[in-house]
């Protein structure tokens, strides 16, 4: 089989090595340090399977557009990814499904003056978001009713993220530990990749400063037991593909729900309709079988084969240029990711990696490697992953010393 996956980043790379145990992979755009990469749009490119990383290119409609070329693709069409490319479209869905869910309000640019009124409802912390894609960055989580008030109106005008911007949704804050969990869909039916993972979105420790598209990950989460997904696919995955069904959308994909277990049970707080970066970093690796044989089970509409996970933990930890996530500076000679990978355990993928006219690998994003470790336990696989990081440097370099380090334990 041979298989082409769309997309540039780590996520891209972990599909592309984890995809070539079994299949010929190539991806596009890729980039210079991946060897499979292609210069070809995905057009024009000859496979038996697509699969779509980011969710870019499947809201703009490219899973539609190939399989109308008669090719098989993992990844939703333009209307499955609106529970991604609209959180408000997404709400509407989740509530008809009877999703638990947070309280909320959507609003566009005329309606600001509504959306305050909204917004003084509310008691800390204030949840704005913007409708639109916004790179994992359009989120402001406060307790500072000012700063609520100053973010919906800053997005409201377009000013924060433009047109992604100009319709916010003003949810009711959540408290308690966040579960990331992911399914295979064919269409008809939902299949659970029996593993969590629990992503760290704050740039720095101590879940401190600005969100991010995610500096680091761990997976699985100790605490959380396979009953508990079965429990969370019951809750909101079955009942949101049968709402999807109901309105005709034949969902091919992943459904990549964020939960936060509150005290009065798990809510759903977001879909998102491509494996998450960097979940798909602590997850993909550790799948058993042919994970090709299963994408296009998925893609055909047959999905047959059951996901299985090996009992590893990965860790893995982002490093991130100068600057990310606001003015990333890029440009810099990356040392010490072969010192890296020698080390037991240890993978390095490039999220944001060029190569320069010296073939010598350079930083060309705001999030460039994610480096992790593998390991029997979630303590050996953190030392590895943070052993290997001290191999690795380039000027400006930035990234978290706490991926991992304390376990979340209020989960029941």
């Amino acid at each position: 089989m041979k298989v082409c996956v769309v997309g540039s980043g780590g996520r891209e790379h972990a599909f592309v090595e984890t995809l070539s145990r079994d299949a010929e992979v190539i991806i596009t755009p890729g980039s210079l340090a991946v060897p499979e990469s292609t210069d070809k749009p995905p057009i024009e490119v000859d496979a038996d399977l697509f699969v779509i990383g980011p969710e870019i290119p499947l809201v703009d409609g490219l899973a539609d557009e190939l399989r109308s070329r008669g090719h098989k693709v993992f990844g939703p069409g333009s209307d499955g990814a609106l529970l991604e490319g609209s959180k408000a479209w997404m709400k509407d869905v989740v509530h008809a499904a009877g999703v638990p869910t947070a309280r909320y309000g959507s609003f566009e640019s005329s309606q600001v003056d509504r959306a305050i009124e909204f917004l003084s409802s509310m008691s800390p912390p204030f949840v704005i978001k913007t409708d639109g894609l916004a790179g994992g960055k359009g989120v402001l989580v406060t307790d500072n009713y000012s700063d609520a008030k100053a973010d919906i109106e800053t997005k409201l005008a377009g000013l924060s993220f433009g047109d992604a911007g100009r319709r916010v949704i003003i949810e009711e804050g959540l408290r308690g530990p966040e579960l990331s969990l992911f399914a295979i869909c064919d269409g008809q039916k939902a299949v659970l990749v029996p593993t969590s993972a629990q992503d760290h979105k704050r740039l720095g420790n101590g879940d401190l400063g600005p969100n991010t598209g995610g500096m680091g990950c761990y997976s699985p989460i100790p605490e959380i037991q396979r009953s508990q997904l079965d429990d969370l696919m019951e809750i909101a995955v079955h009942p949101t593909v049968e709402e999807l069904k109901n309105r005709n959308i034949d969902y091919r994909g992943v459904l990549f729900a964020g939960f936060m277990m509150t005290e009065d049970g798990p809510k759903l707080l977001e879909f998102n309709v491509r494996f998450g970066d960097p979940e798909a970093q602590v997850i993909l690796p550790r799948l058993r079988g042919n994970f090709a044989e299963i994408l296009m089970e998925a893609a055909e509409g047959n999905l047959s084969t059951v996901p299985t996970v090996d009992d590893d933990a990965m860790v893995t930890v982002v490093l991130a240029s100068e600057g990310y996530p606001s003015k990333p500076i890029t440009g810099h000679v990356i040392l010490g990711v072969d010192a890296a990978l020698a080390i037991d355990g240890a993978s390095v993928y490039f999220a944001g990696v060029d190569k320069n006219e010296n073939g010598e690998l350079i930083t060309n994003g705001g999030r460039v490697l994610n480096v992790c470790g593998r390991a029997s336990s979630l303590e050996k696989a953190r030392a590895i992953a943070y052993q290997a990081v001290e191999l690795i440097s380039w000027e400006g370099m930035q990234y978290r010393t706490d991926i991992g380090a304390s376990v979340q334990t209020e989960i029941d």
